[in-house]
């Protein structure tokens, strides 16, 4: 990924770390109104505690675990993310990976939160068929002189919730990107290969 993807990607994560909290009000069919609703309680919830993060890095890593899973559905990104070798993995295989990359991106771009500088959020309309269970939010970054970033979200409904399944930003694919990479990793190493590094990366960062 490139350095400008990178430094957008933290605004990915704390747009919906805290979607979990019960003060958050907003109508659960419409991903739009979920998206911004989260935004306006995560920026001044980063506000709020940045001293206390900063102090203790550790806390971010909690706070980040407990908080991200109600918001991405990471089963199916992980299916998305291997493709065809989704296939042909194991129970034991799908679940470890799963597992694995959900730590991995947690870990990854916890830290970012801290790094928020007050950027603001454009977001475009929603445009959506009523009753579909695939949507789309768009979204602009702007500020700190640089040109707007657009932060786009996939998400569809499961159990009857919103989640976020893949995130593409300057228009590159989360999940494309890491697909490609994987790719190449697993015909080298096989998908066993490839869980093993992960695991051995999430270690070093424990």
């Amino acid at each position: 990924m490139n350095k400008r993807t990178l430094q957008s990607l933290f605004l990915v994560f704390a747009l919906l770390f805290y979607g979990a909290a019960p003060a958050t009000v907003f109508n659960a069919d419409n991903p739009l109104e979920m998206v911004k609703a989260t935004t306006d309680l995560v920026l001044a919830k980063i506000a709020e505690q940045r001293e206390q993060l900063r102090a203790d890095p550790g806390k971010v890593y909690e706070l980040v675990n407990e908080l991200v899973l109600p918001r991405f559905d990471f089963d199916y990104m992980s299916q998305l993310v291997l493709g065809k070798y989704w296939s042909r993995a194991t129970v034991q295989q799908k679940s470890q990976f799963v597992q694995e990359f959900r730590e991995l991106l947690v870990r990854t771009y916890a830290t970012t939160l801290l790094n928020y500088a007050d950027q603001e959020i454009d977001y475009l309309p929603l445009r959506m068929v009523s009753g579909a269970t695939d949507a789309a939010v768009n979204t602009r970054v702007v500020g700190g002189g640089a040109p707007p970033i657009p932060i786009n979200y996939s998400l569809h409904q499961k159990a009857g919730e919103w989640k976020v399944y893949d995130v593409a930003i300057d228009n590159i694919s989360l999940v494309s990107q890491y697909r490609t990479s994987y790719a190449a990793h697993i015909k080298r190493y096989q998908l066993e290969g490839l869980i093993q590094q992960m695991q051995k990366l999430n270690e070093r960062n424990r």
